[in-house]
């Protein structure tokens, strides 16, 4: 870029994985963004172009000036991962919200979210524009799964020194914006219901059982009873509610839905006698059904401290040959899948995890399949940390 603000050239780059390495061309369009006075990002520029092999000049872009955000793929007309360059991914932070189009706002989204995941930005960056743009969504499935990852990139992704203290602040966000959006919207219910799932500190815990106890009001929320049972489960993983208050609030909702909530409340229960117990009723017994199976494999791996799940991580590889030769498909894939150590995501879980796979014989392939995603889980996460591993403050 030139001293007055000019785009000296422009060139898009492609790369494949290392597993895969085909470069295939692709029909794309480049769009800039800039604010404007009434501060919504409007697009100044659109450039559609043909993209082939590693490098593809776009000498029409060049002397045009440097906008605030510049958009591969815009209007979506190619299949592939695009990434943005520091200063759109700053300006998207701030604006995300600001688009004057969906889709657009879409496309950002999705290339922040792919960058977290591959390693490629600070899990906290992705964090940040979560929190700071997630509110002004007006689409309901679209907060459910910017709110789903920002727990991913929390519990995984978010490098291992920074977690505690950024989930706190993420925390504290959520319950800001439970208490600011319209009360009784989707969004605000939404908010709370995951301001209780990420709630770990005194402070944010009496807020819960506030909640669940009505001293804690927020204008327009209805506390209903599957809200009830996330207020619970978050008391409980929390070590606020043990036995005693799962029992109590089944006999207030003893129905099929209130039975599964409660499985998963008491699976959840903080303590080495309870994870004992669990572990016992879904792997060595294996007497529960498909749906109270799956809630007591959530709630065995809702930790807040992660200690408690060490001691089944050997226990986990031991046991899995049983559970895939002697129960039906969909109750061993929920064990699999959902009792991997992911949560204890270290080196050590991808050794043993290649032990496990070593020892397989070649006719157990759906087995195979289902480790080695669990093994890329982990591979992933570790490349994500080690990508936000920068203080606070120096996260670029």
């Amino acid at each position: 870029m030139d001293s007055d603000g000019k785009l000296r050239s422009f060139a898009i780059l492609q790369s494949a994985v290392a597993e895969w390495p085909t470069i295939r061309p692709h029909r794309l369009a480049v769009g800039f963004y800039n604010l404007d006075a009434a501060g919504k990002l409007e697009r100044v520029h659109r450039e559609e172009l043909d993209v082939d092999g590693e490098r593809t000049e776009v000498p029409a872009l060049a002397g045009l000036a440097r906008p605030d955000l510049i958009l591969i793929n815009d209007d979506d007309l190619a299949y592939a991962k695009v990434r943005l360059d520091p200063k759109s991914l700053a300006t998207a932070t701030a604006h995300l919200k600001d688009f004057a189009n969906s889709l657009p706002r879409t496309l950002v989204w999705n290339s922040a979210w792919d960058a977290a995941r591959d390693g490629e930005t600070p899990a906290r960056k992705y964090v940040e524009l979560i929190l700071a743009n997630v509110a002004s969504e007006t689409d309901s499935s679209v907060i459910l799964v910017q709110l789903r990852q920002l727990a991913t990139t929390l519990n995984f992704y978010v490098a291992e020194e920074h977690r505690e203290a950024t989930t706190v602040a993420a925390v504290d966000r959520l319950w800001d914006l439970a208490s600011t959006v319209p009360g009784g919207s989707d969004a605000q219910l939404q908010f709370v219901k995951s301001f209780a799932l990420l709630a770990r500190s005194a402070s944010r815990l009496d807020r819960v059982s506030g909640l669940l106890d009505g001293s804690v009001v927020l204008d327009g929320l209805t506390v209903d009873q599957d809200l009830r049972w996330e207020l619970v489960a978050s008391l409980v993983a929390g070590g606020r509610m043990g036995q005693d208050g799962i029992d109590a609030e089944l006999q207030r909702d003893n129905t099929s839905s209130g039975q599964n909530a409660a499985a998963l409340a008491k699976a959840a229960i903080p303590t080495p006698e309870a994870k004992a117990a669990a572990w016992e009723s879904i792997v060595v017994k294996g007497e529960l059904s498909n749906a109270l199976q799956g809630s007591a494999v959530t709630g065995f791996m809702r930790v807040l401290d992660r200690s408690l799940l060490e001691p089944y991580a050997e226990k986990y590889f031991a046991a899995v040959p049983g559970i895939v030769a002697t129960r039906t498909h969909a109750l061993a894939q929920q064990i699999v899948v959902g009792l991997y150590p992911a949560l204890l995501t270290t080196q050590a879980t991808i050794d043993r995890t290649d032990g496990f796979l070593a020892s397989l014989p070649a006719e157990s392939a759906a087995l195979r399949r289902m480790m080695l995603e669990n093994r890329d889980g982990v591979a992933r996460a570790l490349r994500a940390r080690a990508a936000d591993v920068l203080p606070a403050g120096d996260v670029q």
